[in-house]
């Protein structure tokens, strides 16, 4: 069953009813303090549009034969059970606001002070995990954060298949700089995450606007849900949750994201079987 293209998501019903897609930009020269300034290298920023996700996530060599990427309607119980199942994964667009910033550093620095590993090697928890170090790529590491723990094929010499072979046994830190700067040779994504980032219902920004939406990817690491975000040191565990489980569980956790930041400028992305 496929949604209408494009759906809008709905907020919680006690938080005022439906709103509309994310807005895409904010017309407003960045900040020099911004946390988006501290990267030198600038991409323009994907729409979120399961229509563009779908060609670029298949032009990149991900198997998409038996599954596809829909927008959730809302978080409220009746709509989530609309959405196709079985779901692999969802990317959330969310607004970046002081408050989001502040709660993400205080997550932050209380799982540093735990003492427990960033990424587990194995077990529950344990994940492919990456670092943004370019600037509107949250989209393109959202997706490769995806496809790195989703039990879906890839294509043979594409780019997902020969990036995460390049990458298997590398740090954080060095995934994110090799996508940055791939090495002579290797292959490079820039050019189809530009070509991606041009289609869409929305017009793109300019390099003088500061985009203050930000893309992150939840999956079902070893039965917990983990929240994937390159601009944070670590992944985040948001407790446990299993394959039939996990469309809801992202949905609690977005209301806790929209009671930080008061707003209800979400939107869902859910990967899912057709």
């Amino acid at each position: 069953r496929r949604f209408h293209k494009r759906a809008q998501i709905a907020a919680p019903r006690s938080s005022g009813g439906a709103t509309p897609r994310c807005p895409f930009i904010s017309r407003r020269p960045a900040s020099p303090a911004s946390p988006l300034r501290a990267m030198p290298k600038k991409w323009i920023p994907l729409e979120s549009n399961p229509e563009v996700l779908n060609e670029y996530a298949a032009g990149l060599g991900m198997e998409l034969s038996a599954h596809e990427f829909t927008d959730v309607f809302g978080l409220d119980e009746e709509l989530l059970a609309m959405v196709p199942q079985p779901v692999l994964a969802v990317l959330m667009c969310y607004p970046i606001t002081d408050d989001t910033e502040a709660a993400d550093k205080a997550e932050d620095q209380a799982a540093a002070a735990s003492g427990q590993p960033a990424v587990p090697a194995s077990g529950p928890g344990s994940a492919y995990f990456m670092h943004q170090t370019i600037s509107n790529a949250c989209g393109t590491i959202g997706l490769l954060h995806i496809a790195g723990n989703v039990a879906l094929a890839r294509k043979p010499g594409s780019f997902l298949d020969q990036f995460f072979s390049a990458t298997a046994d590398k740090d954080p830190v060095a995934r994110g700089k090799y996508l940055e700067e791939p090495p002579e040779g290797a292959p490079n994504i820039e050019e189809a995450h530009q070509a991606a980032a041009s289609k869409g219902q929305t017009g793109a920004p300019s390099d003088d606007d500061e985009v203050l939406l930000h893309y992150v990817a939840f999956v079902n690491a070893g039965g917990r849900l983990l929240q994937l975000d390159g601009r944070r040191p670590r992944p985040v565990d948001c407790g446990p949750t299993s394959d039939e489980r996990l469309l809801s569980d992202v949905a609690a956790v977005v209301k806790r994201f929209a009671e930080i930041t008061k707003s209800i400028s979400f939107n869902l992305i859910a990967l899912v079987g057709k």
